[in-house]
């Protein structure tokens, strides 16, 4: 395995140029994925039959922090990452921790309100409206599960090997993938909360 050490290290091989290529297009089949959601949302949002409407269910102060949480986390990755190309480990891997902290308590305030709205009768079979919403939400929110996860292995490999080509390419794309569930998150916020409140 041939090493550029004129790169960054998560580019210097032919192999991660790759790596990073192939999910950047995984990223497309994302964007689809949510694009559907989004469409389903915007086609079902009025056809709330008997049940509550957004504007009957939706709280800003939830939003607000879940909201804060994962942009403040896009932040800490990006510091990760810089750290990482400064080739020091330990504030590296106390970045990817504040970052992992940060998508868990955003997962807890979801939850939270996942919890909130079948309590105030919006489950998934009340109507098209909720059935859409939970679904879209869910999506994100397994997506974020499935980062922490991720985030959570990388960070052992780190631990373990230290920074090398590859762990820096994992963590790179592990950072990709962050900052996309961030980008989604702002039009959740965007179109289906701040929308749904006015």
């Amino acid at each position: 395995m041939k090493v550029d050490n004129s790169l960054p290290l998560e580019y210097s091989t032919e192999e991660n140029n790759l790596k990073i290529l192939g999910f950047w297009i995984f990223i497309g089949a994302e964007i689809m994925l949510f694009a559907t959601l989004f469409t389903a949302y915007f086609t079902l949002v009025d056809r709330t039959g008997n049940g509550p409407t957004g504007a009957e269910i939706f709280e800003i102060t939830p939003v607000l922090i879940e909201t804060i949480l994962l942009l403040t986390s896009s932040f800490t990755i990006g510091l990760g990452i810089h750290a990482m190309r400064l080739n020091k480990k330990k504030a590296t891997m106390g970045f990817f921790i504040v970052t992992l902290i940060l998508g868990l308590a955003f997962l807890g305030v979801e939850i939270y309100e996942f919890t909130h709205y079948v309590h105030v009768g919006a489950g998934l079979q009340v109507s098209a409206f909720t059935a859409a919403l939970l679904t879209t939400l869910g999506t994100h929110g397994l997506h974020v599960t499935l980062g922490l996860f991720w985030g959570f292995f990388i960070l052992l490999q780190i631990k373990k090997r230290g920074l090398t080509p590859e762990t820096a390419n994992k963590s790179f794309i592990f950072s990709l993938y962050w900052h996309f569930l961030d980008i989604i998150w702002i039009f959740i916020f965007s179109f289906i909360y701040l929308k749904g409140m006015m």
